[in-house]
């Protein structure tokens, strides 16, 4: 357990104190872009400190991405965050480091990852689950193949923004069971998924895989991830390959990457896997994250998905996504899926808390099926943190702007 306090003002029992220390880029008004540490509502500007320590890896602070920083590989970045530790609470470092921090409210936060490739999962059993009765009621919930892998299909990296992007409605093809033929026009079912992405920080060579139990060598930290959904542009569009331009207009990630060291007591037991996974995704000991999730809606929450319900674990998917000899490389992201409880409390889309568009939910003193232009959502995420606490991962927002004219 972290006990060491920081000097920082206002840091010490936050929810970003010295064991969380998440990893951003920001930009002030006459600066460049560089990475910077989170503690309490301040920035530490890396890149000065470390060049005056003369420290070797005092480049990587000066860069526009966190792929330098991820790419030096576990054993570095355990010793960087060892530096960070002690710049933040040893007095006698003070003097030097306090003239370096800046408050969040003087910085502009910018996309942390340079995104490789993009893969969703489809990790939740309560999501799959709901989805299933909502569209095959007549038959099985889930289908064969989901609880023997992770079930996940391929994004697009090019969408994937920072928090705080305004999200425009997406037109596209849609078609009701009614009609006879498809229309063009805005999406009409603008949905949510609340969800927690993981950034690959060491690749592989093309051939090779990530075993289970190499997951924390190759995994740099997490962050939380919306990824937004055109659900009628999707049912039209994912028979037989899958979600499309369904998907692929935007997904929102935190601004802030919390490393895997700052999760140490958020580890807990997978809720159980019947049939036993084959053996490549054979896991001991805690592999699912003890994460809370709060959906807020125009400020009102609306949902309280429990990460640890998840049937898949990080671990996992990784180990899936690379069984075939994929490589993975430095800024690659993977994400969860939709995280949803067993609960109408802990559903994390609007297609499940709606019950597939039948039944309205309450925002505040409105109602919703689907998002409407202007609606703002935020996603806010918690963890117990090594100091007995919890932590905060940083939060996903975006506000819905009105599709654009173009042809029809």
């Amino acid at each position: 357990m972290t006990t060491t306090s920081t000097w920082v003002a206002g840091a010490a029992g936050s929810p970003y104190d010295i064991d969380n220390l998440p990893y951003g880029v920001f930009a002030t008004a006459d600066e460049e872009p560089r990475v910077g540490v989170r503690i309490g509502d301040l920035v530490l500007d890396l890149a000065p400190v470390a060049a005056a320590e003369m420290l070797e890896v005092a480049h990587v602070f000066e860069q526009a991405s966190l792929n330098p920083l991820m790419a030096l590989g576990r054993e570095h970045n355990a010793a960087v965050r060892q530096w960070i530790i002690r710049l933040l609470t040893d007095e006698v470092e003070r003097s030097d480091v306090e003239s370096h921090l800046i408050p969040l409210s003087e910085v502009e936060m910018r996309m942390p990852i340079e995104v490789g490739d993009y893969v969703d999962f489809y990790a939740s059993e309560h999501h799959a689950s709901n989805v299933g009765t909502i569209f095959r009621p007549d038959q099985a919930a889930l289908l064969p193949n989901w609880k023997h892998l992770p079930v996940g299909y391929h994004g697009r990296s090019g969408t994937v923004v920072p928090s705080g992007t305004d999200i425009v409605r997406p037109m596209g093809q849609r078609k009701n069971p009614s009609d006879p033929e498809p229309v063009f026009g805005p999406c009409a079912r603008l949905d949510i998924e609340a969800e927690l992405g993981f950034v690959v920080g060491t690749g592989t060579e093309l051939g090779s895989r990530v075993e289970v139990t190499d997951f924390a060598e190759h995994t740099f930290g997490v962050m939380g991830l919306n990824d937004w959904s055109a659900r009628d542009i999707q049912a039209w569009e994912y028979v037989p390959l899958g979600p499309f331009l369904g998907k692929s207009f935007a997904t929102s990630i935190s601004t802030w990457v919390t490393p895997l060291a700052a999760l140490d007591a958020a580890w807990t037991e997978l809720p159980g896997q019947d049939p036993e996974p084959l053996p490549y995704l054979a896991v001991d000991g805690p592999a699912g994250l003890d994460i809370d999730i709060e959906v807020l809606v125009n400020a009102h929450v609306v949902s309280r998905p429990p990460y640890r319900t998840m049937y898949w674990s990080p671990a996992q998917m990784l180990a899936h996504m690379t069984v075939n000899g994929a490589t993975v490389r430095t800024g690659d992201l993977w994400a969860s899926g939709t995280v949803s409880g067993p609960t109408p409390a802990e559903r994390g889309s609007f297609l499940e808390l709606s019950w597939g568009w039948r039944e309205p939910f309450q925002v505040g003193d409105e109602q919703r099926v689907a998002l409407e232009d202007g609606d703002e959502v935020v996603l806010r995420y918690t963890a117990p943190g090594t100091a007995g606490g919890r932590i905060a991962l940083g939060e996903v927002t975006g506000t819905i702007l009105p599709a654009r004219a173009g042809n029809r």
